[in-house]
């Protein structure tokens, strides 16, 4: 296999995420357009790299990734969500 990459701007970056194959949820620490093949006709895919709450990064197909809505809301208070 080629070592070719690039690196993909994603609005993600920084941010909680969710892998929409597995629904593991971590922190999308980059997206990188690589060569996956290993043959010799190139394949090239958009990978985001995750880190799990484990710290363990993994990678899914930068199409597989959402944001994790259902975080805590940070500063929300009762009177916010429309109790007296």
């Amino acid at each position: 296999m080629s070592e070719q990459y690039e690196y993909v701007p994603h609005r993600l970056l920084r941010r909680r995420v969710r892998d929409i194959a597995s629904g593991t949820e971590g922190e999308l620490m980059a997206v990188i357009n690589e060569n996956v093949s290993d043959t010799g006709i190139e394949h090239w895919m958009e990978l985001a790299y995750i880190r799990a709450a484990s710290g363990r990064e993994f990678n899914t197909t930068a199409d597989n990734v959402e944001p994790a809505y259902d975080q805590p809301q940070v500063g929300r208070r009762r009177r916010d969500l429309g109790s007296a």
